[in-house]
């Protein structure tokens, strides 16, 4: 068995690992540190963002400021602007 925890042995602010990759889509880990962000940005598909332990808050450009914890999860607009600020050591998935 596996932990998502294994798949960051760092302790960088942010790190994203791609947890798994089928035919129609992907999965990414991530993680973000205490207090950590991640900066700015779009995606291009429709995702979903799936918070699989600690407390993050998510806001974009459309004036969202959604607070996700355990088993909370959004979806992602394409070609809209956000980003992410976690109050505390979290881990998240994001599914494309």
């Amino acid at each position: 068995m596996k932990n998502l925890t294994e798949l960051h042995l760092t302790n960088k602010e942010v790190s994203a690992q791609l947890l798994f990759k089928g035919e129609l889509g992907t999965t990414t880990a991530i993680q973000l540190l205490r207090n950590g962000s991640l900066k700015e940005h779009e995606t291009k598909t429709p995702a979903l963002l799936l918070c699989v332990s600690g407390f993050v808050t998510y806001e974009d450009e459309l004036d969202q400021e959604i607070k996700l914890e355990v088993g909370d999860y959004i979806s992602i607009l394409p070609n809209v602007k956000h980003w992410l600020y976690a109050s505390v050591d979290s881990h998240l998935l994001l599914i494309k």
